[in-house]
């Protein structure tokens, strides 16, 4: 009998009353694990209500009383790294290794967090013109929502909320429902730091908590972590109920490779962030776009065998490279983009459809893909595909690359391999995408910079962390200050335009 999951809401495991369930599977069997409860509207509006309360308290903790919890949440989630990552690889299936590399990026974010004294101090002028002051401070918004995608059960989560909470806010997470245990656990290590009741909640749940959130006037900022179809309607129904948005959509990520590049080393990083955690990364290389004739026939030459190489299988093998497809139906939706491509004149090079793994018959597995002569007309260029089928595009020269990147509606990340300074500095001043890698094949930043893509890859001016989540999740009051000398006398209402003069 699968288990049944909970929410966590006001400082305590709770029971879903909505009457709907949703399967959680183990991707590399096909069973289903656990039953992920999903909140109905009143459910989200009663965890607002609680978030509200508890809110306002922890608004007006002293910044030594948040600081300390934020330092207590650290040392809770080293500790609890190991039973995390197995949560993380049984329900979303990439590799324990992957799993654990998805949280050591996740403590960045926490330790990021820390800084919030420095991070948060406001502005002062003394006089400004007629013994006035001015100055500013910054302030937490109430309640917060975050929405949070399969991929990164535990890393996008805390990416968006832990300076929330750093900085006065309360929070509502929506993990997604296809990965629902990291968070859950998350709560309780929150609990474990001393975080106060009901300033961290997690409501389960599929399309409908999503909209009651959106919707919900007691929640005043939304970040949200997805698909860019789903992204661009959660940020235009955020704006039409007034909400501050933040909205992270797909990505389609180009590797220029120049003639001039160490091949063996492009071949290695193209396998590495192409087909890691099966590809399901919103920053994984989708396409290598190889420079001239003898460098894309040299580059496939290499990377031919590399992918063959590669082992799937399930979290628990030491021996997997990457594991299964989250649900049956990426499975299917990731084969069938291959046969599109297929269709539309692109050559399989290596084929990974049908393959399937021993003793795990019924997993969500696909084989590593890669198609030859992708096109910018074909579907498989277009979209995004979230799973382990990548493509090459060949380019006569770098302006013809940097002209495919710039024409793409995704720009989250793209890569460039040379040893030319020159043609480096030209790409990344000429290419009109978030985040750019120069030899560096995932270029995502530490947590301490901004993440986040331009065009159809980012809805919303704020960045998922780094400075601009301090910016996020709090708001500016400015005051105008002046104290008058004693028996100071009034000379008269004036009715122009004030100056500082």
């Amino acid at each position: 009998m699968p288990d049944h999951l909970h929410h966590y809401i006001g400082g305590e495991r709770v029971a879903g009353t909505s009457g709907r369930f949703g399967d959680v599977f183990d991707p590399a069997t096909g069973e289903v694990a656990a039953l992920c409860p999903y909140a109905s509207a009143a459910e989200v509006a009663a965890a607002v209500e609680i978030a509200t309360q508890a809110g306002r308290a922890w608004a007006r903790a002293s910044i030594a009383a948040r600081l300390e919890v934020i330092f207590n949440f650290r040392n809770e989630f080293i500790a609890a790294r190991d039973p995390l990552a197995q949560a993380i690889s049984r329900e979303h299936g990439k590799t324990l290794g992957d799993s654990h590399g998805e949280l050591g990026r996740a403590l960045e974010a926490i330790e990021y967090a820390c800084s919030m004294p420095q991070l948060t101090k406001g502005e002062y002028s003394l006089n400004i013109g007629g013994a006035i002051d001015n100055y500013s401070v910054l302030q937490p918004l109430g309640v917060v929502g975050c929405i949070a995608p399969f991929n990164f059960p535990a890393m996008v989560p805390l990416m968006m909320a832990t300076m929330a909470v750093a900085v006065g806010n309360a929070v509502i997470l929506k993990p997604s429902e296809r990965v629902p245990s990291a968070a859950l656990q998350l709560s309780e290590l929150w609990v474990k730091a001393g975080l106060p009741a009901g300033v961290w909640n997690v409501v389960n749940g599929d399309r409908e908590a999503v909209e009651a959130m959106v919707a919900h006037p007691g929640i005043a900022a939304i970040s949200f972590v997805g698909s860019t179809k789903v992204a661009e309607s959660v940020y235009q129904e955020g704006c039409r109920h007034n909400k501050r948005v933040m909205a992270f959509g797909g990505g389609k990520n180009h590797m220029i490779v120049m003639p001039d590049a160490d091949l063996d080393l492009v071949a290695d990083h193209f396998v590495g962030a192409g087909y890691g955690s099966a590809s399901q990364r919103c920053m994984a290389l989708s396409l290598a776009v190889p420079v001239g004739a003898r460098t894309a026939d040299a580059l496939v030459e290499r990377l031919i065998p590399r992918i063959e190489a590669l082992r799937i299988g399930p979290y628990n093998d030491a021996a997997s490279d990457f594991g299964p497809l989250i649900t049956r139906q990426a499975q299917q939706t990731v084969a069938g983009a291959v046969e599109a491509g297929i269709a539309e004149g692109a050559r399989v090079r290596v084929d990974g459809r049908g393959k399937q793994v021993a003793g795990y018959e019924n997993g969500f597995f696909v084989g590593s893909t890669l198609l030859d002569d992708v096109t910018p007309d074909m579907a498989f260029y277009k979209e995004e595909v979230f799973g382990p089928a990548r493509g090459i595009v060949r380019a006569g020269d770098v302006a013809e690359a940097i002209r495919l990147v710039n024409e793409h509606e995704l720009g989250n990340g793209v890569a460039i391999f040379t040893r030319d300074g020159h043609a480096a500095r030209r790409f990344f001043e000429e290419v009109d995408v978030g985040m750019i890698g120069i030899n560096v094949p995932v270029p995502v930043p530490a947590g301490y910079h901004n993440f986040g893509g331009l065009k159809r890859s980012k809805f919303g001016e704020g960045h998922l962390f780094g400075p601009d989540a301090v910016r996020f999740y709090t708001k500016v009051k400015t005051m105008s200050a002046r104290w008058p000398e004693p028996k100071e006398s009034a000379d008269g209402a004036g009715l122009t335009m004030p100056t500082n003069t």
